[in-house]
């Protein structure tokens, strides 16, 4: 009897010698399975031995739902060839019906939406303070520092080739990075040995543009796409930037700056109705080179600006910021640019006024800035970045751009300033 005990036990313990890791982590007193797509119950001393992310997620928050598209991608082009991989969802959604409108998007598995206990267990043991967070799990993992916590960032950044998300295989895609930003060129940005050219408008249609006549240019790299809300609220206001800059060199007989299209359309037809109505350059519509780009600037989410100089180095990853604070002003982008356009804003904010009534809300709006109180935000008229000096409602959190500010006065709404 003895042995047959033992015999049980050690059958929980799986090739690494952990026994029965991730069935005290995920099941509980009366659940000894996880939920698969199709509605049945799998057991989790099934994961033993493989590689695990816990994806913390819900269907009310829209950046939840962009990562977990990109996510699916990863986890199917993983699973066709590494079978010791899987995703558990751990679902933060407002009820039943949410989450399986969610969770119906997902090709993993899932601990059951009634098991509040396991989910908040979870939640305080990898200390889950924003969503979406994705743990990843060593199968080895007995010690946290075997635990991945920045999983959405490297899905971002690295996708398939993070696998298997160790610490040891993060530190070689780092060196990596590192040599690659060293040694970076606009060449090796944005041609390879299938490509030479990017697209520019012609009368006649389309034509090739070589890449080589871009060095020596300052290039802000536009991830965009049709189908992205934002994006469509930004392009406009780029074009605009980009043609006063254009003018702008043009007088001073200088052609140094262009911008590039990295498209994310998911057709052909939405990238040439889209494009159609851009002034500036483009890499081909699903080109190899365009997933390349995101994971090498780690871009998480678009609009997205890259700003290249014209030794073909990174100048700023931020140009959409720089371009909703100071237009066209903030040619070429330079940290020495930036500088002068601050000193500039800090003169100009001393004469703006401390307190103000803004049409359309109901609180007095402060001026606040980055030692005061203020700091990142998004202007709630605009919609776009702002940093430095706000007006902030102390009430609700409101802020806006001084610029957007419309001042009225409190007692009879009458316009006062724009």
């Amino acid at each position: 009897m003895r042995t047959e005990m033992k015999d049980e036990t050690q059958a929980l313990v799986n090739d690494t010698g952990n026994l029965g890791k991730f069935s005290q982590l995920l099941a509980s007193g009366d659940r000894d399975y996880l939920l698969s797509p199709t509605g049945a119950q799998v057991k989790v001393s099934g994961l033993e031995g493989k590689v695990v992310g816990l994806l913390f997620a819900a269907n009310w928050y829209p950046p939840c739902r962009g990562f977990t598209q990109v996510l699916v991608g990863i986890y199917e082009e993983l699973k066709s060839r590494v079978p010791q991989f899987e995703i558990v969802y751990v679902s933060s959604d407002e009820d039943l019906d949410a989450f399986n409108n969610f969770y119906g998007n997902m090709p993993w598995l899932a601990i059951p939406f009634s098991d509040l206990e396991t989910k908040k267990s979870l939640t305080r043991k990898y200390e889950v303070e924003g969503i979406p967070c994705l743990i990843l799990l060593q199968p080895e993992d007995g010690k946290d520092a075997a635990t991945v916590r920045d999983g959405v960032e490297l899905i971002y950044r690295y996708g398939v080739q993070a696998y298997p998300f160790c610490n040891q295989r993060l530190e070689q895609l780092r060196k990596e990075d590192k040599v690659k930003r060293e040694n970076q060129t606009l060449l090796n940005l944005l041609a390879n040995q299938h490509r030479d050219y990017v697209l520019s408008h012609s009368h006649s249609g389309l034509k090739q543009v070589p890449v080589a006549s871009l060095v020596g240019k300052t290039i802000a790299l536009y991830f965009s796409a049709e189908w992205c809300v934002p994006c469509a609220k930004f392009t406009p206001k780029l074009i605009s930037v980009y043609e006063k800059i254009k003018h702008e060199l043009a007088e001073k007989g200088e052609e140094d700056f262009e911008v590039v299209l990295v498209s994310s359309d998911r057709d052909k037809a939405s990238f040439d109705s889209y494009y159609s109505s851009m002034p500036w350059l483009a890499l081909p519509f699903g080109d190899s080179e365009i997933k390349n780009l995101v994971r090498h600037f780690n871009v998480q989410g678009i609009p997205w600006l890259v700003i290249i100089g014209p030794d073909g180095k990174t100048i700023t990853v931020h140009g959409r910021s720089l371009i909703n604070l100071y237009q066209e002003s903030a040619y070429p982008f330079t940290s020495a640019k930036v500088e002068e356009l601050e000193k500039q804003l800090e003169e100009e904010a001393k004469d703006l006024p401390a307190l103000v009534y803004h049409e359309g809300h109901r609180h007095d709006l402060n001026l606040v800035s980055d030692g005061n109180g203020g700091g990142p935000f998004i202007c709630c008229v605009c919609d776009e970045q702002g940093s430095s000096w706000a007006y902030q409602c102390l009430q609700c959190g409101y802020e806006v751009h001084p610029k957007c500010v419309r001042t009225v006065d409190r007692d009879n709404s009458v316009l006062i300033t724009n």
